[in-house]
């Protein structure tokens, strides 16, 4: 069975290509093709990069006409040095990572015109993603004719979370709205609390875990019995912790004061709130935090400012999940921030260090998944190499299988 994931952004699109057998592999395996369309590097124009074991092709192609990028994408899989099939007709199935599922949705689905249109209807909640997500889907249609589909919503994983967890204390007219906590980065929550279920040789069921995803986009779970009973992205991906351009969780009235004082509209008050605050707002210099932290070896104060905004806020929501939890049996950091910055996972862990959490002082982080936590930890701490594309692929695999 040959699995095509999409994984679509609103500057970017990652997709990959797995081959599995009768059987799910106990390893993940490498994709036999991965390609990444890029939309940001150059004004007008989408940089086109595909790796396969035999060649690799890079193209640069104008922007504006986003379908005609995605063919291109996918013409690589079956022509020219990158060529890993012979006809598109191999492709058994095409998985999508669609970043909001609303209430409708709490596990991966295959796509049908009802599910399309869901998924429409709830880019009112996710304007950002759910179009570029709709997008992929419809271009597959376009391209690939009816080959099957199938959506795995970054919401699904947050869906058992309780009431009390979930619902804003507004107006109780928002919970009828639909306006609650959904959360994010499911996928990823998910792969890593299977995975170090696996590592520990531990039931996940009998597990309490915090996982924290931090990358651009950054956000923590709380893990019991195998599902997110609380987690900090909440109606949009906006809530919670400081990111590389979102500010995470503000003061509402911030935004009011704005509005009434400063003539803001509602589309300033967005732009500012995802693309211009966070690590990139508060320094001046980047949203990346290998540049913040460059900087602050030559002296920034903003850049220090920024970094130490976003490791106190950190450990104040680490603080608050482990309070969900009642207590903690492992402690997952992924996520291009967590799995690269050891100076990150040491100022997040040290003040849990009056719970007997110790974390081993060379934290050697290699390919694999690996322990970082000392010998005489009293909690286990790892390093996760997410996963989305495999857990997307592996989706794909058990619905077709079962259906």
């Amino acid at each position: 069975m040959k699995i095509l994931v999409m994984n679509a952004g609103s500057s970017s699109q990652k997709s990959c290509l797995y081959e599995i057998g009768n059987a799910l592999p106990a390893k993940v395996p490498e994709p036999l093709w991965e390609a990444k369309i890029d939309w940001t590097h150059q004004p007008n124009v989408a940089e086109l990069k595909v790796t396969t074991g035999k060649g690799e092709l890079k193209a640069e192609l104008p922007a504006d006409d986003r379908p005609q990028v995605i063919q291109q994408l996918l013409q690589s899989l079956w022509t020219g040095e990158t060529q890993v099939i012979a006809d598109p007709q191999e492709i058994t199935v095409v998985g999508h990572r669609v970043v909001h599922g609303g209430q409708d949705y709490h596990s991966s689905i295959r796509i049908t015109p009802d599910v399309k249109a869901a998924i429409d209807r709830l880019s009112a909640l996710a304007p950002v993603h759910n179009p570029a997500n709709l997008e992929g889907i419809e271009a597959i249609e376009q391209f690939l004719g009816d080959v099957p589909q199938v959506a795995v919503f970054d919401t699904a994983f947050h869906a058992q979370m309780p009431d009390a967890a979930a619902i804003y204390p507004g107006e109780y007219d928002w919970v009828e709205k639909g306006i609650r906590r959904y959360g994010f980065h499911g996928t990823s929550h998910r792969y890593c609390a299977d995975r170090v279920a696996e590592l520990m040789g531990r039931n996940l069921n009998e597990l309490r875990l915090i996982t924290c995803h931090l990358g651009n986009g950054c956000s923590l779970a709380a893990i019991q019995n195998g599902h997110s009973i609380d987690t900090t992205m909440g109606f949009t991906p906006l809530d919670g912790l400081m990111m590389g351009t979102r500010s995470g969780s503000v003061d509402p009235s911030i935004l009011i004061y704005l509005m009434r004082q400063e003539g803001y509209t509602a589309d300033q008050l967005d732009q500012v709130l995802n693309k211009k605050s966070g690590l990139l707002g508060i320094s001046g210099i980047s949203n990346d935090l290998r540049s913040i932290t460059e900087a602050i070896e030559f002296g920034n104060t903003r850049a220090k400012l920024a970094l130490d905004i976003y490791i106190h806020r950190l450990r104040r929501e680490l603080g608050g999940m482990l309070m969900s939890l009642g207590g903690l049996d492992g402690l997952v950091f992924t996520g291009g921030v967590g799995e690269n910055s050891a100076r990150v996972r040491s100022a997040a862990c040290e003040p849990l260090s009056w719970l007997g959490i110790k974390l081993d002082p060379h934290q050697f982080v290699s390919r694999e998944d690996t322990l970082i936590s000392a010998p005489d930890s009293a909690t286990s701490v790892w390093v996760i190499h997410t996963q989305e594309d495999w857990t997307i692929a592996r989706d794909c695999w058990e619905i077709l299988v079962n259906s």
